[in-house]
């Protein structure tokens, strides 16, 4: 044993899926984790030779992969789950969402909100969320208190909110938190501008700018329905695609969540200036907002990752149902059984959303020198049985459920389907108070 050499972990596995170059699965493998960091992905017989691990686990028949990635979200509505259901988007918006957020939005609610959105994800096999939402402060703190890696999105609107009073206060406390997590190896923080149709033209301007400045990504909900895009052609005389680059907002910093309406113009668009497109598809079915043509972007060479919304828009924040549901809806919108395949799907819920995030020089694959954020799937099961090809089983067979360990960083959150960090029996009872709260004043 004298020529081994020291790790903190090894994780072997039945199979495991880097998500490295080529997308390889391979058998009966082994990562080897030296603090934060990833050494080595090798065969399990000559990682048992070549390292000595302070623990070992070896999973059985289990699959090892990177963490999953939820490019977008708003963590804190996972108090509202459920409210105003049925209902299209600006119907919901207006008479459900709103008024609750006016009346409840607090630093509080942010907290207990994406606390209890960081157990649901955490439980169900992501690592890394992106968040735009009120009191980003808060859910920054909250998310490296419990040790999860997220990108905070804060927001800006031309009006005033809970959180501010207008766009120049968002982006000064905005940038006040920019500044203080700039060391943090958990929080990255991003420009939010919420939409074409709440920002006009000088807050999104300044904010092309100032990220610019910092170097920050952009992350706005963009071609969400097809009257926002009618509506913008009838008041501007452009699709909000073609204000956004007039203003500077397209670059390849920039997240553009949902486009569910896509032409030839904003196809071109999106390719010359390397924008990101995050797919959002149970939250669109949900409001019957439209369908993203995945299929279409990917050809176009244009970078799509997954989000799940918020789950007052879906309701739940499971990514591997939502691979599910992205999968098949790329068919039916493509109109062809082999467009957005299980190997595309697996690219948007892991490395393609490090990439659109920024941060894929850390997360998204499992390889030397990035960060050991790695979750554990059960495929053992009966209910996973046979298992003939490993990545269409992950896509089109494999829920949440089956996750039974994650860590980020090397440190473990999840341990055979127990979250670690969490107070679970006091948030139950927060959020039950909450919900108490809101129905009440829904239905007043």
């Amino acid at each position: 044993m004298s020529n081994t050499e020291a790790v903190d972990l090894l994780l072997s596995a039945r199979w495991v899926l880097p998500m490295s170059e080529g997308d390889p699965v391979l058998d009966d493998h082994s990562v080897a984790i030296r603090g934060d960091r990833i050494v080595e992905v090798l065969p399990t017989d000559a990682a048992l030779q070549r390292y000595q691990p302070a623990k070992h686990h070896d999973l059985g028949e289990q699959l090892l992969m990177p963490g999953l990635i939820n490019a977008h979200g708003h963590a804190a509505m996972t108090l509202l789950r459920g409210l105003g259901n049925d209902l299209p988007l600006m119907e919901w918006l207006q008479e459900h969402i709103w008024p609750a957020e006016g009346r409840f939005v607090d630093e509080r609610f942010v907290a207990d909100g994406t606390q209890l959105a960081m157990a649901e994800m955490l439980r169900t096999g992501t690592t890394c969320f992106s968040d735009m939402y009120f009191f980003p402060e808060t859910i920054a703190e909250t998310a490296q208190h419990h040790g999860m890696r997220v990108q905070a999105c804060f927001p800006i609107l031309d009006f005033p909110t809970n959180w501010g009073s207008g766009p120049d206060e968002y982006m000064r406390k905005g940038l006040a938190l920019h500044d203080r997590m700039r060391h943090s190896n958990l929080v990255t923080v991003a420009f939010g501008p919420h939409a074409p149709y709440t920002n006009s033209d000088e807050p999104l301007q300044q904010a092309a700018t100032l990220a610019g400045q910092v170097d920050a990504p952009i992350q706005i909900h963009l071609h969400e329905t097809a009257g926002e895009v009618t509506d913008s052609i009838q008041s501007r005389g452009l699709r909000p695609s073609r204000r956004l680059a007039e203003l500077g907002l397209m670059g390849p910093n920039t997240q553009c969540v949902h486009m569910t309406q896509v032409d030839d113009h904003d196809l071109k668009l999106l390719r010359e200036t390397g924008a990101h497109v995050l797919h959002c598809p149970e939250a669109n079915m949900k409001l019957a907002s439209g369908a993203c043509p995945v299929q279409t972007l990917l050809d176009n060479g244009i970078n799509v990752a997954l989000g799940t919304d918020g789950a007052a828009s879906n309701n739940d924040l499971d990514l591997f149902g939502e691979m599910q549901s992205a999968a098949l809806l790329g068919k039916l919108t493509a109109m062809d059984a082999g467009a957005v395949n299980a190997h595309d799907i697996l690219r948007m819920a892991t490395i393609n959303g490090a990439r659109a995030l920024g941060i894929e020089d850390r997360t998204g694959s499992l390889e030397p020198g990035k960060c050991a954020d790695v979750i554990a799937v059960d495929l053992g099961d009966i209910l996973a049985q046979p298992v003939y090809d490993v990545m269409p089983h992950l896509v089109y067979n494999t829920n949440g459920r089956q996750v039974t360990n994650v860590w980020i960083n090397g440190e473990p959150r999840l341990v055979d389907g127990e979250l670690q960090r969490f107070d679970l029996h006091g948030l139950r009872e927060r959020v039950r108070q909450w919900r108490e709260t809101i129905s009440e004043a829904d239905q007043a």
